[in-house]
């Protein structure tokens, strides 16, 4: 396996990304790992690897980049991450306070950057893309995938937040844009995605173009397939990962095509 971090110019600036890709010489399909609400960590850079072990070359940006190196991890005597809802109050708020200074707007634009980067000459494969994001970055991935149709074709949203709001630009209105396939891995106990919040994408789901399937997770709570959590529900992220690798292999193979 290859690793490195770079340097991706944006019109903001200069955001840094991990990147990592098999050893051997060909072009691989592109997957971007958008990042959950504590930014970029080594927990996301060891789930980036995992996913090039099967063929893809996999960056994860640091889309906190624009307030400077943003880094929030507050470990229990288990060395297991705490989840937000377990923290005192002082600590929730430095951990959402980069949050409301990252617009959807500005993810956008750095995924452009990304395809930009890529398209120069990485070790890829044309057009097709994948995603996966937690969290905050499972809602990045509906905006992505509404506003690079032709480019994003295996969408993965996990445990993510603010998909439904108020708003005619609602990221799940937004979602009908998008094309190929999007799968939701859901917590049957997560306060951000209820019962009634699901049952409204399935039925939003029958006007959008995309493929949809998605799966609730009897018992699992939100920060579920994040392996590093307190909370982490080993066989419910495998899950995802078996539905999410079918996905990428139909939309863009990583072997014998």
């Amino acid at each position: 396996m290859e690793e490195r971090v770079i340097d991706v110019r944006t019109d903001s600036g200069s955001m840094p990304t991990f990147v990592t890709h098999p050893s051997e010489k060909r072009a691989f399909p592109t997957v971007v790992l958008y990042m959950d609400v504590w930014g970029v960590r080594e927990e996301l850079f060891d789930i980036a690897r995992r996913i090039a072990t099967v063929g893809y070359y996999c960056m994860v940006p640091d889309l906190y980049y624009r307030q400077g190196k943003v880094r929030h991890e507050f470990r229990n005597e288990k060395n297991q991450m705490i989840t937000l809802d377990r923290l005192d109050q002082q600590k929730k708020a430095a951990v959402l306070a980069p949050l409301k200074k990252l617009s959807d707007a500005m993810v956008i634009d750095d995924t452009g950057a990304l395809l930009r980067f890529v398209d120069a000459g990485e070790p890829v494969r044309p057009r097709a893309l994948g995603s996966v994001g937690y969290c905050m970055g499972g809602r990045h991935v509906f905006r992505v995938g509404a506003a690079f149709p032709e480019r994003f074709r295996a969408s993965a949203c996990l445990h993510g937040t603010d998909l439904v709001n108020g708003t005619d630009n609602s990221p799940h209105r937004d979602i009908a844009k998008a094309e190929g396939e999007l799968y939701c891995g859901f917590a049957e106990k997560d306060r951000h995605t209820p019962p009634e919040l699901v049952a409204g994408l399935d039925r939003a789901s029958s006007q959008w173009k995309v493929r949809y399937r998605r799966e609730v997770h009897a018992g699992a709570d939100h920060g579920y397939a994040l392996p590093d959590r307190d909370i982490y529900d080993k066989r419910a992220a495998n899950r995802d990962w078996e539905l999410i690798f079918a996905m990428y292999q139909r939309q863009m193979p990583a072997y014998g095509a």
